[in-house]
Formats: C-alpha cells, structure tokens, sequence
C-alpha cells in the first residue's frame, strides 16, 4: 500500500473523518501529486518545501481564493506530520510555507423578520413534498445543524416527546439538541404524511416521494430556492441557517459556550466569528436611537 492510499485509510479508519473530508482530502492530495509529477518528476513523500512552495504560487497565478489554498495546505500538513510520525520523512515540508492572507469576512445570515415571513401558513399542510421542504428549513433554522447531518438524521434519532434531536457530527461526535414545542409538532405531522411512503428497511428521517434517503444536492436546491423567494442574499445555502440559528440565538442573550455545544463547534474560536455580527447589530442600534448621534 502507497503512502496515499495508508494516509486515506487511516483518516478514514482511525481518525473517523466524515465521507465528504475523506473524498476532499483524496483530491487534494492527488491534485498536489499530479503538480510533482509534471513539474518535478518526483513523488508525493519526496516534496521539498521548495516544491510545495511553487505549488502555493501556482494556485495563487490560478486565482484560487486564500481559503481554499489554506484549506490544501492543511491536506498536505496532514499527509507530511502522519509520515513523519511513521518515520517515513524526517521533517515536514509543509510548515513554514507562506500562505496568503484570508480576508475576514462575517458569517452570511438572514434577518428575523425575513426568517419570521417562512411559515406554515403558507404551506399545503397536506402536500408531502411540499411539507417536507418547509420542515427541511425549519429543522436548519431551528437546530443549526450542517447539511450532512440532516441528511444523516434516522427517525429513531428525533424525540418529539422529550423535544430533543440526536446528532451524528464532524468526527463521529455525538451532540443532542433541543427541539422547540412548535417544531416537535410539526415533525409528527410530517411522520404522518411520511407513513404512506415509507420503505420497509429505510429508516432516514427526511425521504423523496419514493421513500429513499434525501440526496445532498436535492437538500441544497430546496434551501437555495427557498432562501431566494424570501431574501435577497447573494448567497443560499443550508449553511446560511447554520450562521442565522446561531446569530439570532447570540442576538437575544444566549451564552457563547451554549451556542459552541450546540453547533457542535470543537473550539470557542470558531463560534466567536457570530459575535461580530452581534457587535454589528448593537452598533446600528446604537447609532440610530443615541441621542448624540
């Protein structure tokens, strides 16, 4: 077995990433593998961090944005530590690479009075497809789970009776979240529509008009086409109500930590980027009602 194929094993099998890290990861490591070839003739465990260097300015020449570079170093920095542990190399050449600087940007989220303009009123609470898409938002608006993890969600995994949702995450960590006494109402009622399609062996909790689990990219399309009629963000996707959950819950008082556990966050870091938007809103409010403004 070649050191990529171990690296991806081992990934895969003993540090547990999800299917779509393993797949991103096999990419990126073969994308970086083909430059080697064709530009140096040489192999992926004989980099140099000279080589890997003139790969990063390539990409730069390419127009890839900085956090998609940052996002393949990171591949290689992987790759290079798990053979350094294995005595394969004896340093890592992916360290002390410079990178280009990711501007910073705040999370991406709909307003609450466009969010409160998405309800059931206006949904044919008899129409199965029709019901399913908009309890498809209302589970992101109401959790902030990611898109796989929806997807990922069996029927046994969603409590109504004591309002709570288990949660398969990044790594395999399991986090439970707590269901709203109108949302816990409106997954029964979907579970009664859902009965006559379901398929004896299926248990996903969100299913097609056939019964089958929910594809990824049918899940997107229904975020990003709903999100349009409702808003005019440039940018619709399920992820837009993983920053709204969290921003809205910031905005009316929760606790940081709460909200990081809730999102399944592994670091305080990665859940403090919502509080800009917090600051933002305080700011406008601030400037709009002092009176020496």
């Amino acid at each position: 077995m070649d050191s990529q194929t171990a690296f991806i094993h081992y990934i895969e099998a003993e540090k547990r990433y999800s299917p779509c890290t393993v797949k991103a990861y096999s990419s990126d490591l073969a994308e970086f593998a083909n430059y080697l070839k064709e530009h140096y003739q040489t192999e992926l465990p004989e980099a140099t961090q000279m080589e890997i260097r003139s790969y990063v300015v390539d990409l730069v020449d390419l127009k890839f944005s900085a956090s998609s570079i940052h996002r393949k170093m990171s591949v290689l920095k992987s790759y290079y530590k798990y053979l350094q542990r294995n005595g394969k190399v004896r340093v890592n050449p992916a360290t002390q690479v410079p990178l280009p600087k990711i501007p910073k940007r705040l999370p991406v989220f709909v307003e609450e009075s466009r969010m409160e303009t998405i309800g059931a009123a206006e949904v044919n609470g008899e129409d199965f497809t029709a019901y399913r898409d908009y309890l498809i938002i209302e589970m992101f608006y109401g959790t902030g789970v990611r898109l796989a993890e929806l997807i990922g969600m069996a029927d046994e995994d969603i409590d109504t009776a004591n309002k709570r949702v288990k949660v398969l995450g990044k790594r395999n960590k399991e986090r439970i979240i707590p269901l709203t006494e109108s949302l816990s109402e409106e997954i029964e009622h979907y579970r009664e529509l859902r009965a006559a399609k379901a398929v004896p062996g299926q248990n996903a909790f969100f299913i097609t008009e056939k019964g089958m689990p929910m594809p990824r990219r049918t899940v997107y399309l229904i975020v990003k086409n709903c999100l349009h009629l409702y808003t005019d963000l440039a940018k619709c996707s399920p992820h837009v109500l993983r920053h709204t959950f969290a921003t809205h819950l910031l905005n009316q008082g929760a606790d940081l930590n709460a909200v990081k556990e809730l999102l399944g966050h592994s670091s305080l870091a990665s859940t403090q980027v919502y509080t800009h938007n917090t600051i933002e809103k305080l700011k406008k409010d601030y400037a709009s009602a002092h009176p020496r403004r």
